[in-house]
């Protein structure tokens, strides 16, 4: 059984010509083409990701100020450590590198 191309187009070279017509008009010429939708596609996934990595970020950040709040000791050091706090009486030596950026300790 061989399918017959002429007679096939002949019957229904309209339709087929139109479906073309219509598949590449969205593919390359609409205002949502083939290729904008791809470019949004990755733009999409990238975002995503970066939202995931925001989210695990935000809850270190709420277990951390859990334990600052439970232990007044710890909220102390924090304080006196990125704060530059001090109590009365005291003097804080602040080190510096050559460009005049605070050195913090490495982790």
């Amino acid at each position: 059984m061989d399918f017959d191309y002429k007679s096939f187009f002949k019957k229904y070279g309209f339709y087929a010509y139109t479906t073309l017509f219509f598949l590449l008009w969205l593919g390359f010429f609409d205002g949502a083409r083939l290729i904008t939708q791809i470019g949004l596609w990755h733009k999409l996934n990238k975002l995503e990701d970066k939202l995931e990595f925001y989210d695990t970020e935000l809850a270190k950040l709420k277990v951390k100020e859990k334990s600052l709040w439970r232990n007044q000791d710890a909220l102390e050091k924090f304080g006196r450590e990125h704060f530059l706090m001090k109590k009365e009486g005291e003097t804080v030596f602040v080190i510096v590198d050559e460009d005049g950026e605070l050195m913090e300790e490495l982790d």
